[in-house]
Order: structure tokens, then C-alpha cells, then sequence
């Protein structure tokens, strides 16, 4: 068994893949590598693209700020 039975009544158990999703989500958020995102949840890149793209929108400040800093030579 993967969870107590505490755990498994808990509102955390309510959706199986929440607390995946949650970390899934979290490492496409801190800018970790969308391959390495995605060999670590077992999926390939259409599948995470399709599930989490909705994570990556509105994130234009946070883009432009990486190019910037990246062509600044930081």
C-alpha cells in the first residue's frame, strides 16, 4: 500500500495524480528542462506539452528576462 489508511482519507488522496501533477508542475515552473521534466514523469514531450502547456502561458515577463539576461552574456 502505498498510502496509510490516515494518508488515503485525507483530501490529498481524493485525485490519484494530484500530488504528481503538483511536483510536474513545480519543476516546469522553476524552468527545469522540459526533456528532463519529462523522462522524470514517465512521459514524452507531446504528452507533457499537451497536459502542462497551459502551466507556460503568461509567462512572457519571465521569458523575456531569461533572453535578456542570456544575451547580456549573465
Amino acid at each position: 500500500m502505498a498510502l496509510s489508511p490516515q494518508e488515503a482519507e485525507s483530501p490529498l488522496a481524493d485525485v490519484p495524480y494530484s500530488l504528481r501533477h503538483a511536483g510536474v508542475s513545480l519543476w516546469i515552473n522553476l524552468g527545469v528542462d522540459p526533456v528532463e521534466v519529462a523522462r522524470r514523469a514517465g512521459h514524452s514531450l507531446t504528452v507533457l506539452f499537451r497536459f502542462y502547456a497551459k502551466i507556460l502561458r503568461g509567462q512572457h515577463s519571465r521569458a523575456n528576462e531569461l533572453i535578456e539576461h542570456g544575451l547580456s552574456g549573465g
